[in-house]
């Protein structure tokens, strides 16, 4: 049960006077979407509000299913489009497009659904969404058709998460948001969980990677169905909040011009590519502008009025660093399963599986620790569980796979776990205090903040692993020469060949364990942001128990 008393009845808010089971907005604040109106309250409008985030979660899911989808079918793609698999840097954009696309609407997207209202916004993403993935699915051999596809599915799909979340505390009172937060946001991290084998088994089935995205279509005109008869259309408001349009945009092309700025197709000779610097310039400047653009402008996409500024601020800088370690985790752990545990395409998804069932389950108790505990102490204590895990997988030996703690519990599997449940307890808390340190008619933009902190975490850090591990890599093995065994004995033969296999995986150990120790510190600076969230001390002033 996410609500024990659907049928209380709280005291007036600014944000509106409760009256039975519909919110009654004033002039200060926009009203309340809430699947109860018009129910008469009651059992019916609690079993109406866990139907509507019930599914928001599911369109959560479904874009979370595509963000993930193409690791597992990336080889198919590349003969598709007559790739040569050592040129895996020529089809990157397909996965760093549908991210960049996730992040540059964000702000902009959650802005438009405290004005729209929630259902308005999700079925217009829905709509993008199902455009995004027809265009995918279409693009023939063209790769930049491919990548314009997939970031337009980002762009729609990016926005369903903090326009749920924002529904969560639309529709929940802080003391029992957590909870809800958790669970939408293990919709989310079920996502990354079945993304790689979602996209595998579907294009089995249908025969065709492009089936994936085919796909897409039927689920959203069920989805969009579903959306518009579980959440009611946008109450009438006395004054409807505008939308800073131009600053949506600056700071979609900030984001834009730095994750462009951080790609890198040949990140071994140089850790910038050769118009990062002037891209890196361009994304300042656009910075310099956005903030110069909040400071004058009379309606701003972040208004800080009545915000919580060191809970708002640590809650972003948490997520940042939680995305960081999650984008190096799913990454490097496939990387090593291949490079050094000899595991391959599924069997090398499955190894980071361990890791990946790990966040969902820790979303939800994260969630559901936050009443009892307080957010600050689950967020920082995840991140100190996570850190903990990192030191561990850094320490994994050359026979890891053989390795058991107390006899009988495979370390590489605890090791991961460990890892996992810590970076999941951390979603819940940190919603649930961006939530609680702005004001209701801002939820949906606060919601965007944090999850784009999160994805510019993941996207830094996956930058920032392509660019110092590689050239780590390549300064271990600078004086490593491939053996020149001809004339030499077969005996001579293996045994030089031994030597320079052995150096090579001694000189992979040594950069993944300096890659996992630099993520254990990430998330110790995570934890260090955390505990400047507030404690179990409620916000003054009452709020709707709804």
């Amino acid at each position: 049960m996410l609500d024990s008393d659907p049928s209380a009845d709280p005291p007036p808010t600014p944000a509106g006077r409760r009256v039975g089971a519909e919110a009654v907005p004033t002039a200060t604040a926009p009203a309340a979407s809430s699947p109860s109106a018009g129910s008469g309250g009651g059992d019916g409008g609690h079993s109406r509000r866990r139907l509507a985030i019930g599914v928001g979660g599911a369109t959560v899911l479904l874009a979370a299913l595509d963000a993930y989808v193409v690791v597992g079918v990336l080889t198919d793609i590349l003969d598709a489009l007559h790739i040569a698999a050592n040129r895996l840097e020529r089809v990157t954009p397909v996965v760093t497009g549908f991210l960049l696309g996730y992040i540059a609407g964000m702000p902009l997207l959650g802005s438009l659904s405290d004005r729209l209202g929630r259902r308005a916004v999700l079925i217009g993403c829905l709509v993008g969404f199902a455009a995004g993935s027809a265009l995918t699915a279409g693009s023939g051999d063209s790769i930049w058709l491919l990548t314009t596809g997939r970031a337009v599915q980002g762009l729609a799909g990016g926005a369903l998460l903090p326009v749920t979340l924002a529904l969560a505390g639309d529709l929940w009172a802080e003391r029992r948001r957590a909870t809800v937060l958790g669970v939408v946001g293990a919709a989310q991290e079920l996502g990354s969980v079945l993304g790689p084998l979602y996209g595998v088994g579907i294009a089995a089935l249908l025969g065709s990677w492009r089936g994936i995205f085919w796909l897409n279509l039927p689920l959203v005109a069920v989805a969009i169905a579903l959306v518009w008869v579980a959440l009611p259309g946008r109450a009438p408001a006395a004054v409807r909040p505008k939308t800073d349009v131009v600053g949506g945009l600056l700071l979609a092309l900030t984001l834009g011009a730095a994750v462009v700025a951080l790609y890198n197709p040949d990140p071994e000779r140089a850790v910038l590519p050769p118009w990062g610097g002037w891209t890196l310039a361009g994304a300042a400047a656009g910075a310099v502008l956005f903030v110069a653009w909040e400071l004058r402008a009379r309606t701003r996409l972040i208004d800080l009025r009545g915000v919580l500024r060191r809970p708002f601020f640590a809650a972003l800088g948490a997520s940042f660093c939680a995305g960081a370690a999650l984008m190096v985790t799913l990454v490097d752990v496939e990387l090593v399963a291949q490079t050094l545990l000899g595991r391959h395409g599924v069997q090398g998804t499955l190894v980071l599986t361990r890791f990946l069932v790990a966040l969902p389950i820790g979303a939800v108790l994260g969630g559901w620790l936050v009443s009892p505990l307080g957010e600050r102490l689950v967020a920082a204590g995840g991140l100190a569980v996570a850190a903990g895990g990192y030191v561990l997988v850094a320490g994994w030996p050359a026979d890891v796979l053989a390795v058991r703690y107390l006899g009988f519990l495979p370390r590489l599997d605890t090791d991961l776990v460990v890892a996992g449940f810590g970076l999941g307890l951390v979603i819940g808390p940190l919603s649930a205090a961006i939530l609680r340190a702005t004001p209701i008619a801002q939820h949906g933009v606060a919601s965007s903040a944090v999850v784009v902190a999160r994805m510019m975490g993941m996207l830094i850090g996956v930058a920032a692993l392509t660019a110092w591990g590689l050239h780590r890599f390549h300064e271990l093995t600078a004086q490593l020469n491939f053996p020149l065994v001809f004339g030499k004995s077969a005996d001579e033969q293996r045994r030089l060949m031994d030597e320079y296999k052995d150096a090579l995986q001694s000189a992979l150990r040594t950069e993944y364990r300096e890659i996992f120790l630099a993520t254990a510190a990430i998330c110790a600076l995570g934890a260090a942001c955390a505990l400047l969230l507030q404690g179990r001390t409620a916000r003054p002033g009452p709020e709707p128990d709804h």
